[in-house]
């Protein structure tokens, strides 16, 4: 039965649940917004909580002590610890994937299991347990080939454990780094050595109420730190949507080969996915191909998808609960929506936090939307918090137009030592 005055927690504190609070206080359904820890942003639409992702047991007390309606978890780290799991023993409406189904994104060897069983196309692997077995594959891989290798740690890190390496020794370091030295913990207990894939990459993410499928509007991220696709791996440093190359043929045949199949595999296993799923695509001569999984809303792509949603996210994600996606026309926006973020100087390595921000009114009255991540309040100031501390989101009727207002309020945002690209959205600009 259809409520209204709802409260609902959003789990997480990046510009993901910036953009999601943000979206959930725009719903005439919506009474309430809570954000535990939320950042700077999301104390303009909510309630920031006091709260780590990571205790369960005092999100689900807040939960019932005030009647939260349902709860949305943001970050990846939560999901695969089983915090879904955790709510629903309490009788709470959480969404996500249940502690087996966010295997898709906490093991990339899992993964691999269920696309190798399916028939799902994805680069070829081999996993490696020790630092030795990578040494030896990684070896006989360039004394066969001199095109690159992609390393990825098996579980979460971030965003930060693949590592594309071009040579031998860049690769020997990689294991030197994930295996030997353990920069992302446990999860360089074992590692996969796969094959890379040449292609334009898009992200493709659906809504899942555990047999039905509704695909959002395709994005594109720029993983890279540095212009034109140079330097480390970030969590991401922009994106745009929609996405040109992202054809209506590729659209469906990435549903029927690859997110249709991985769903009904994790079934014949027992598991049931509700939540969101996120297809990191590839474009290969060979047709699309599954880069990784993840098992939540993407960021920053979040911030160019929600803008263009046009249903009322509440009434999609109260059908998912129900078992009823089928039956929501889902509509979008027909508007180009491009996101340039804004970083600590260092990041991803290591970076200075507690800087001052200023501009952000500024820019916003440029007609951005300035989704916070990286941030905090310190006094009367917002500081930085964090590596990625804003996504500048602008849309518009063509690509340049919300390229050009993105960079606009760019402009007008200023910390120390702020890094950005300077390309975000280039190669779509005509388009």
């Amino acid at each position: 039965m259809r409520k209204d005055n709802l409260k609902v927690l959003i789990i997480g504190g990046g510009g993901r649940e910036h953009a999601l609070a943000w979206k959930f206080s725009q719903s005439p359904r919506v009474a309430e917004v809570f954000c535990a820890p939320g950042n700077a942003g999301t104390a303009m639409v909510g309630t920031n909580l006091n709260l780590k992702v990571t205790d369960f047991e005092q999100l689900i007390g807040f939960a019932k002590a005030e009647g939260i309606d349902f709860t949305v978890v943001g970050p990846e780290t939560p999901l695969i610890a089983g915090i879904v799991d955790a709510f629903e023993a309490e009788g709470l409406l959480a969404f996500g994937p249940s502690k087996d189904a966010a295997q898709l994104e906490g093991s990339k060897v899992f993964t691999k299991e269920i696309l190798f069983d399916n028939g799902i196309p994805t680069g070829t692997a081999v996993a490696v347990d020790t630092a030795d077995e990578a040494i030896e594959e990684i070896k006989a891989h360039f004394a066969e080939k001199s095109v690159p290798i992609v390393i990825k740690a098996d579980g979460e890190a971030a965003g930060k454990g693949v590592i594309i390496a071009e040579t031998e020794a860049a690769a020997l370091e990689a294991i030197d780094q994930i295996m030997v030295k353990k920069v992302f913990g446990k999860s360089g207990d074992r590692v996969l050595l796969e094959e890379f894939l040449v292609g334009q990459e898009a992200s493709l993410m659906c809504f899942v109420d555990g047999n039905a499928i509704a695909p959002m509007v395709p994005a594109q991220d720029y993983k890279r730190a540095y212009d034109a696709d140079q330097g480390p791996n970030t969590g991401g440093m922009g994106c745009y949507s929609p996405v040109p190359v992202v054809t209506e043929e590729i659209y469906d045949e990435v549903l029927a080969r690859i997110i249709c199949p991985t769903i009904s595999g994790l079934a014949k296993k027992g598991i049931r996915y509700r939540g969101i799923l996120y297809a990191g695509i590839i474009l290969t001569e060979d047709g699309p191909k599954l880069i990784e999984y993840n098992c939540r809303f993407g960021d920053p792509e979040t911030q160019v998808v929600l803008p263009r949603l046009e249903t009322d996210l509440v009434d999609i994600i109260e059908a998912s609960f129900e078992n009823r996606l089928d039956d929501i026309d889902i509509k979008w926006y027909n508007s180009k929506a491009v996101c340039v973020v804004l970083a600590s100087g260092g990041y991803p390595g290591d970076y200075d936090s507690g800087v001052p921000i200023s501009g952000l009114a500024d820019a916003e009255s440029a007609g951005v939307i300035a989704f916070q991540a990286g941030t905090k309040h310190q006094g009367e100031d917002v500081v930085t918090a964090g590596g990625r501390v804003l996504g500048v989101t602008a849309t518009g009727d063509t690509f340049k137009d919300a390229i050009d207002l993105a960079y606009t309020g760019v402009k007008k945002i200023h910390f120390d030592k702020m890094h950005f690209r300077n390309d975000i959205g280039e190669r779509v600009a005509s388009s």
